[in-house]
């Protein structure tokens, strides 16, 4: 199947100013050195603990925010840099979801307006007939009504606020959504309902997903392929079966036995996580796991192990992968 997005030594850093002269005297270092692909109709789930660079990395691709460094290349084209017309263009076909349904839709637009205005913005509609039937087919499909349309976001429930930020996003027929927790602010019921919401319009669509979320559960649920995200770099990814049966870097292996089981006579294995996750600014030497390790030895702490295939399509930085 073909690549749609193909993402090459990325990197996103924030400058940390201080002094008289507001000098650059450090870097967060939010996504360090990425490298990924997405290819047409499959969905890409993303995992982590809170401030991995998850989220950064999501808007980076869907260039909500400038790289610092690296290739994103959507449809053959390296977009990292594009501007003006050529970046609005672009938006037709890259569109993203919000995590909170509630701060990113304008409290002050009805429904409308919300998923209207990027159409009228691009010119794919005129106002008036044409528009309303528009914005009622694209709301309907998202499993609103049509009587919908004109009411505001405080009038709807969280669920129901998360299919108005969906329709937004498929307002322009994209290609490619980041879909950014979208459904970590909403009850679990409501979680299912559109989790199966996306992946139906992704099969009627032909979408392709960046799926981010901290729920191991949720992403495999939803996801094809799935990374693991640590520090700002991604240090395994695979396949969803081949990740959760057969994990091989310790992070993830821990990740994944803290998931919670129905069946209170299993007992589960636990994996041991030390210490507290480092700074962003002051990234650790060699492995940026190895502070929190309990398999790490003397060259984890000086050698930065490389990102490899170790079997088909599955990729993994560990300096013993494999071996314990």
């Amino acid at each position: 199947m073909d690549k749609l997005l193909e993402v090459k030594n990325i990197k996103k850093y924030f400058p940390i100013k201080g002094g008289f002269f507001q000098k650059t005297v450090a870097n967060v270092k939010a996504v360090d050195d990425v490298s990924l692909y997405i290819r047409k109709g499959e969905t890409l789930g993303l995992v982590g603990e809170s401030g991995c660079g998850k989220s950064t990395l999501g808007r980076t691709i869907a260039r909500l925010y400038e790289p610092t460094e690296g290739e994103i290349i959507f449809d053959g084209v390296d977009i990292a840099g594009l501007k003006g017309k050529e970046l609005k263009e672009l938006r037709k076909r890259m569109q993203i979801i919000f995590q909170d349904p509630y701060s990113s839709l304008n409290p002050r637009m009805n429904v409308s307006t919300i998923v209207g205005e990027a159409m009228l913005a691009h010119g794919l509609v005129r106002k008036g007939k044409e528009y309303t039937e528009r914005v009622i087919q694209v709301v309907e499909n998202c499993g609103l009504s049509d009587y919908h349309i004109y009411r505001y976001p405080h009038q709807f429930s969280g669920g129901q606020r998360q299919r108005i930020g969906i329709a937004r996003a498929l307002a322009l027929n994209p290609e490619f959504i980041v879909a950014d927790e979208p459904v970590s602010a909403l009850d679990v019921s409501i979680q299912s309902q559109i989790l199966n919401l996306m992946m139906d319009l992704q099969e009627k669509m032909g979408l392709s997903y960046l799926f981010i979320s901290h729920d191991l559960s949720v992403v495999k649920h939803i996801s094809d392929r799935i990374g693991v995200m640590y520090l700002g770099s991604i240090i395994e990814l695979a396949n969803k079966h081949t990740l959760y049966s057969e994990p091989l870097h310790p992070y993830t292996r821990a990740l994944l036995s803290a998931i919670p089981v129905a069946d209170p006579t299993k007992i589960k294995k636990m994996e041991p996580i030390i210490g507290e996750i480092p700074s962003n600014v002051n990234i650790p030497s060699g492995c940026k796991f190895h502070t929190r390790c309990v398999y790490a030895k003397d060259i984890c702490k000086e050698v930065v192990p490389e990102y490899r295939e170790v079997r088909p399509e599955h990729f993994v930085s560990c300096h013993f992968a494999g071996e314990i």
